[in-house]
Formats: structure tokens, C-alpha cells, sequence
């Protein structure tokens, strides 16, 4: 055994589909650790979540889909530092990981480009009728009728992060107006953002694209549900790339069965992968997408690499990207 490695045991449990191992940055990792344990699915339930983490001193989390409960923290006696490939931290109990002293670190904002941009091309897909032209035409149709702009129209951007302050960019650019809501709104930012922070039942009503950009909390949990969904156009198009719980499905199924909004782009659902023969993929004005909205290859290279330099600076003791400091 190498005692001069940092960490004792690295465990990587859910590398499914594979993204981290083959590239330049697995060798990295592994040479973090004396023993490294790759898991190349993701655990079924928590009892298989902690088995695979036994003993585990460092971790690298590639899914959202794993859930690091109280529970599962609990039983991770040996744990310093867990490194989630990703923005989104709420499939972690960060209160939890804070009081068994274990360090939580991120990859913040390196997928805003990528992100924002597949958020416009699902927009543009949509008001366009890109997949319904496609389909159409493979049966042997050609004209169907008019179908909608986005120059000029109004833009509703939700949350004004990294990948929120980008969309407002991209909406600009093609020519719409933008407005935004943000939990914490700041006149300084709206002037620096070149927009107007309205409340949320002003940007329902206006906005012609709403699309979503912020992270899952107590606080944006079901943000968006009957009420706020009724405020929108009929011809209005909400586009979600960033966790599926923050609009109510339900509310929203409802919403795009009855015609009562003219369409969606999803790239993120209640639960994911979305179960074969879920409603979604019934109606023929949503656009469906699996959560891939930040894979585009620069970023997720650079993502991963975050990842793994967050096990790296916390073994140099100068810990990066923190958003749960630990004690051990």
C-alpha cells in the first residue's frame, strides 16, 4: 500500500452511463487513493447506496439519482469529502454531511453555455414545431400552417444564476424582450443583467417563453403549480433544463393535455430516467429530453475535471467549490 496517497479509498458508485472512467481525468483519481471502487451502475435503493459506500473516505458522485440521506451519511463513518459532478446539490442532506463533518464540494456553473443553450434550442424547437414538421413530412405531409416566432416576444427567465444570466444573453440575442424573477432580486444585478426583476405572477402572465433556471430547495419545490401554470398564455411555452420537481407535474400534465398552454421542452422530470410510457411522451406538444442539456463535450470534460480537483485541493487542505464544510 502507497501511504503517501491522500485518501485511503475513493469510491465512485454510479458512473452509469459512463462519462468519468476513460478519460484523462480517472487516472487522476485514482491516483488520489490506495484502493478505488468503480461501480459502472447506479445502487437500487439506500441499503445498496450505503453498501457500496462502506469505509469510503473520498467520493466521487456522478448521478442526482443517488440519494446521500441523513441515513445514508450516517453510516459513512470514514467519509471527508464527497465531490458531486454537477451544479445541483439537493439529492444531498447538506445539514447532515455539516454535522457528521464531511465536506461537500461541486462543479458550479461550468455548464452554463451549454445548458442555456440547449434551453433556447428546446424553445426554438418548440414554438417552431421542429419534431411535429419532422414527423409530418416522414408520413408524407409538407405544409401544416403557421407556426410561431420568438423575435419580439417576451422571454421569462426564472433564476438569474450562471446559466440564468446566459439564457438572458441568448434571449437578447435572437431578439426578444427579457424580464426575470430571482429569489433574491437586486437592483445592482438587474442593471448589470440589462433587465427588469418583476414578481413571479407578472413574469407568468407576460412571458411568452418562461424557462427555468433554478436549483431544487425547500423554496423552489413545486414553484410552479395550478395556480402559477394558469397565469400563462395559451400561447405560451415553458421550458424546464433544471429539476423536473420544481414545476408540479401534475399541474403541468394538466396544463398541456387541455391545450391550456401551447407547449414544453423538458429536460428534467420528477423522476429520471422517466419510466417507459409516462404521460409526457403521449402528447405531441412537448419535447422530451434525457437531462442532457449540459453534456455537451467541452463542458462536461471540464466538470469532470472539477471533480476530481475538488479531491485534490481538499487533500492539499485548501478545499474548493465548498457548499458543506466538514471537520474530519
Amino acid at each position: 500500500m502507497d501511504n503517501s496517497k491522500a485518501f485511503h479509498r475513493l469510491v465512485v458508485p454510479d458512473d452509469e452511463p459512463v462519462v468519468l472512467a476513460n478519460t484523462p481525468f480517472e487516472a487522476r483519481a485514482r491516483n488520489l487513493a490506495d484502493e478505488v471502487i468503480w461501480h459502472f451502475d447506479r445502487p437500487g435503493d439506500e441499503a445498496s447506496t450505503i453498501e457500496r459506500l462502506s469505509d469510503a473516505d473520498c467520493i466521487i458522485n456522478i448521478r442526482s439519482s443517488v440519494k446521500f440521506t441523513r441515513e445514508v451519511l450516517a453510516h459513512c463513518t470514514q467519509l471527508r469529502i464527497l465531490s458531486v459532478w454537477g451544479t445541483g446539490v439537493d439529492h444531498v442532506d447538506l445539514l447532515a454531511a455539516e454535522e457528521y463533518g464531511i465536506t461537500v464540494s461541486n462543479t458550479p456553473a461550468y455548464g452554463a453555455p451549454y445548458v442555456s443553450e440547449h434551453a433556447l434550442t428546446l424553445a426554438l424547437a418548440v414554438s417552431r414545431q421542429i419534431v411535429e414538421s419532422d414527423r409530418h413530412i416522414r408520413n408524407g405531409g409538407w405544409t401544416r400552417g403557421f407556426i410561431n416566432e420568438l423575435y419580439g416576444k417576451t422571454l421569462g427567465v426564472i433564476g438569474t444564476g450562471a446559466i440564468g444570466q446566459r439564457m438572458i444573453q441568448l434571449g437578447k440575442g435572437i431578439g426578444m424582450n427579457v424580464i426575470a424573477w430571482t429569489l433574491n432580486p437586486d437592483a445592482l444585478r438587474a442593471q448589470e443583467y440589462g433587465i427588469e426583476f418583476v414578481e413571479l405572477n407578472h413574469l407568468m402572465q407576460q412571458s411568452d417563453v418562461i424557462s427555468i433556471h433554478l436549483a431544487l430547495s425547500e423554496k423552489t419545490q413545486n414553484l410552479l403549480g395550478e395556480t402559477e401554470l394558469g397565469l400563462m398564455k395559451e400561447s405560451a411555452i415553458l421550458i424546464n433544463t433544471a429539476r423536473g420537481p420544481i414545476v408540479n407535474e401534475k399541474a403541468l400534465l394538466s396544463a398541456l393535455r387541455s391545450r391550456r398552454i401551447a407547449g414544453a421542452g423538458l429536460d428534467s422530470f420528477d423522476i429520471e430516467p422517466l419510466p417507459a410510457g409516462h404521460p409526457f411522451s403521449e402528447l405531441d406538444n412537448v419535447i422530451l429530453s434525457p437531462h442532457a442539456g449540459g453534456m455537451a463535450y467541452n463542458g462536461t470534460m471540464r466538470g469532470l475535471e472539477m471533480s476530481v480537483e475538488n479531491l485534490e485541493s481538499f487533500a492539499r487542505g485548501n478545499p474548493i467549490y465548498v457548499v458543506a464544510r466538514g471537520t474530519r
